[in-house]
């Protein structure tokens, strides 16, 4: 089906389904993120020491709003699952774009601890121990305002004495 783009609000009855074989991407290599190509998506990640870098956060209101070429991309969102466990993975934002928001580390021996961002973070760095980044650990990052950046709904397995994955590039 090809891209469909309207103009005011749409309404379903009995939501929208996300499914079938372009609804994930494998990424194995360093890979700028695009809104087409993988909002909305499952991403793997199968790449332990690989940088992803998040697109530039467009939120400026577009002179005409119903024209589909608008670049405006507030509320897209990029869901990250790690399967190939990570030795120093990152996800990046542009270093204008922050992190706000929280991520939790858990790991098997019940530990588990909530880290908040500072102000100028614009990295997650995942080890695959006391950062997280093991297979499983889920990552959901929406872009939410003018160079904000939320994490949610995210868990990051890991192992040992858990530190914040959040930094500055």
């Amino acid at each position: 089906m090809a891209q469909t783009t309207f103009s005011g609000p749409v309404k379903s009855l009995a939501g929208f389904i996300t499914a079938g074989v372009g609804s994930s991407v494998s990424l194995s290599a360093d890979t700028t993120l695009t809104v087409a190509t993988h909002a909305g998506k499952i991403i793997l990640l199968n790449d332990a020491d690989g940088k992803f870098t998040l697109p530039t956060i467009v939120a400026t209101a577009p002179s005409d709003p119903t024209a589909p070429s608008q670049d405006n991309n507030i509320g897209a969102s990029f869901y990250f699952y790690v399967e190939t466990a990570a030795t120093d993975l990152d996800i990046l934002t542009d270093g204008t774009d922050k992190f706000i928001g929280a991520a939790m580390v858990a790991v098997n021996d019940g530990a588990k601890k909530a880290f908040i961002p500072a102000v100028a973070n614009d990295v997650m760095t995942l080890n695959g121990s006391t950062k997280g980044g093991l297979v499983g650990s889920v990552i959901k990052i929406t872009a939410i305002d003018a160079a904000l950046y939320l994490v949610h709904d995210t868990l990051l397995l890991g192992t040992g004495t858990i530190i914040t994955p959040f930094a500055d590039a």
